[in-house]
């Protein structure tokens, strides 16, 4: 079985042969790889000879850009780009430029070879609809939008919508991705940053059509929210999404109990990363509280927000031999 059918039997609750993915969903933080080349990791390895060296099944992204050269940049991080329609009509040049999915192709035809073979498996990200008008609002001004200016709000999306829409049919004539996820970020460590209202008026109307357009393909639709999800669950399942990642452990979110609550949706992640300088023992202990949702399909395991730089090259080895064995113990049904 290769790794992309191995990724994509798990993502459907079909049973793979021999062991689950070992995945990374993410490239690690720079900090973290820097580290482990001051301590003996070999240089100049690009994201798949990385993935590929450490005995990993790789996972490539995709991605398409809505904003094009010459973007004028906040600020500072969290800063409006956009205050009012006028602004925004300022910046449209620099939007949803067909330039930015031919780049998408070429990249993708590079790696088209290797994806048929069954030798990578693609994860395509888009912006999402929380996520994308929060990147030309600001943070504050992004959350006041919601109230203040509801119709600014809902053209960004139509925008976004008919962008990704374009971007995902163009991908199509070269590649099928494997999963599709969609960035969020909408929930912090106590829950969302939206209320249900809010998601069904803003929101909803958007994935009720993105996310029909892609699963008639029969693609999985993945949700990237960082923080404590579990409350938006039944929201994601009503418009159609599959599941979410990276379901961060530090944020309270549980996956047996998600399980047990949703027992259909689909989960990526979900390995507490503050284990991971802790020892063999606390990282061993980590696996088998997950390892009977593993167990259960439609879960792949992997560091729930990125391997930290607190953590050696060292206990980064030893956390891929017990993935290795968790891989094949949770392969058991």
């Amino acid at each position: 079985m290769t790794s992309r059918e191995r990724f994509k039997r798990v993502l459907t609750f079909q049973a793979p042969q021999g062991r689950l993915p070992m995945i990374e969903w993410a490239p690690w933080w720079n900090t973290t790889y820097q580290r482990w080349e001051s301590e003996g990791l070999p240089g100049g390895m690009n994201t798949e000879q990385s993935l590929r060296y450490f005995g990993l099944d790789p996972l490539m992204g995709l991605g398409v850009a809505t904003r094009g050269p010459g973007m004028p940049a906040p600020a500072y991080h969290g800063a409006s780009i956009v205050t009012d329609e006028a602004s925004y009509e300022a910046i449209l040049p620099f939007l949803y430029q067909q330039q930015a999915i031919d780049d998408l192709l070429v990249r993708a035809e590079n790696l088209r070879e290797i994806h048929q073979r069954g030798d990578i498996a693609i994860r395509f990200g888009v912006d999402g609809f929380f996520w994308y008008p929060r990147t030309l609002l600001g943070i504050d001004r992004h959350l006041y939008a919601f109230y203040d200016q509801p119709e600014l709000m809902h053209r960004m999306n139509r925008d976004a919508l008919e962008f990704h829409l374009r971007a995902i049919d163009a991908l199509l004539t070269v590649l099928e991705p494997d999963m599709i996820g969609i960035a969020e970020d909408m929930s912090y460590n106590n829950g969302p940053m939206l209320s249900r209202d809010c998601f069904e008026e803003f929101l909803a109307p958007y994935y009720r059509q993105l996310v029909p357009a892609i699963k008639g393909y029969g693609i999985p639709v993945l949700v990237d929210s960082d923080g404590q999800i579990e409350q938006m669950i039944p929201w994601l399942q009503d418009v159609g999404v599959d599941g979410a990642y990276p379901l961060e452990r530090q944020a309270g979110v549980d996956i047996p109990r998600i399980r047990a609550k949703h027992p259909d949706f689909v989960m990526m992640g979900g390995y507490d990363k503050m284990v991971m300088n802790q020892g063999e023992a606390a990282m061993r202990a980590e696996f088998e509280r997950l390892l009977p949702v593993m167990r259960s399909g439609g879960f792949i395991v992997s560091v729930d927000h990125q391997t930290p730089p607190g953590v050696s090259l060292e206990q980064y080895r030893s956390y891929l031999a017990l993935l290795d064995e968790y891989a094949q113990k949770g392969a058991e049904r």
